[in-house]
């Protein structure tokens, strides 16, 4: 018998168990069995160009990962040196080999070893093992992801389909602002909550004005999903893309807003928001039009619930079927990879 396991009829189902969010052992478990095994986006390959002459990043995944770009295109490595696993490059910079600051290890843009000083003598050296660990790494729309274990292809994760309405290819996207929110909640309540439009009648008074709640629709992928709400006239006031298990692309008129959601502990989480703008005369229009006014409504709510699911009262809750698919989706992903 699996240790969390969602029946796949939202009109039978229970939501996770409490102690899926309280027990710091199946946060650890997550970070193994879910974090490690799906795509992570790293940044935005202009941030090479905003960066001059950076061919050097570092970058964060659930651990130290350096992106290298060099002739054939951007490489991910681990950014751990292999001899005594000092951090290599801890600011962006320009360089034609990547150098360790503690012992002199060198290694080329590609992760291979090159050489170390005071090393004659030492048998069966170098082997394999020198080399910088490489990550499977995938780029879309200008976004550079990696992965330490991907459990599906890049292109599975991110279906065409939804990334295509989304808009992520939008041509002259500039990144407008970078901010992160501490949020006192485990990470996974902070992802139900976005993929649910049910509770914005009753959370968000300004964006319900906004967004036609009636008209608010939710569709799945197999490791994504896409919600869209439309304005009173039947346009589209925005659209949100899931990829499972912590990565969302709002899309508006005016550009796209990203939120990675960082877990920390079983408690506590960061959200780094990204906003790219393709046309600035729109910014403070429409449903993006307040999205830090929004983020504190949101946070306020999920470390209510924080609290609340630490009741001996509660354990599992039920779902709506019209409002709670997203949701539904995205503990069914958890409970597959959770085992």
């Amino acid at each position: 018998m699996p240790e969390f396991e969602i029946d796949p009829d939202i009109r039978k189902a229970y939501t996770l168990p409490s102690r899926f969010y309280t027990d710091e052992r199946f946060f650890d478990f997550s970070k193994e069995r879910i974090f490690a095994r799906t795509w992570q986006m790293v940044c935005r390959d202009d941030e090479f160009e905003t960066l001059k002459p950076a061919n050097l990043l570092p970058g964060v995944l659930d651990e130290p990962v350096l992106l290298s770009r060099n002739g054939d295109g951007v490489v991910c490595l681990s950014n751990v040196c292999t001899h005594r696993g000092k951090i290599l490059v801890e600011a962006a910079c320009s360089a034609n080999l990547i150098r360790c600051g503690y012992h002199g290890r060198r290694f080329s843009l590609d992760g291979k070893f090159l050489s170390m000083p005071e090393f004659d003598g030492v048998e069966n050296f170098p082997s394999a093992s020198d080399d910088l660990h490489s990550y499977p790494a995938a780029t879309r729309g200008g976004f550079i992801f990696a992965s330490p274990n991907p459990v599906a292809p890049f292109d599975v994760f991110f279906d065409d389909e939804a990334a295509n309405l989304v808009g992520i290819e939008r041509a002259g996207l500039k990144l407008f602002g970078k901010r992160e929110y501490e949020v006192e909640a485990h990470w996974a309540l902070y992802c139900e909550n976005y993929l649910e439009g049910f509770h914005i009648p009753f959370v968000h008074k300004a964006l319900n004005e906004v967004v036609d709640y009636g008209s608010y629709t939710t569709e799945t992928h197999r490791y994504s999903s896409l919600q869209t709400g439309f304005d009173e006239s039947g346009a589209v006031a925005g659209r949100y893309l899931f990829i499972f298990p912590n990565l969302m692309f709002n899309s508006y008129p005016w550009g796209i807003s990203i939120n990675v959601v960082r877990p920390v502990s079983a408690s506590r989480s960061v959200v780094e928001f990204l906003t790219y703008v393709s046309d600035g005369s729109k910014l403070n229009d429409g449903a993006g039009g307040d999205l830090h006014g929004v983020e504190l409504e949101d946070e306020s709510v999920v470390e209510s619930v924080q609290k609340g699911i630490r009741s001996r009262f509660y354990d599992r809750g039920r779902y709506s079927p019209t409002r709670e698919r997203g949701t539904h989706h995205f503990h069914r992903l958890i409970a597959e990879f959770m085992g």
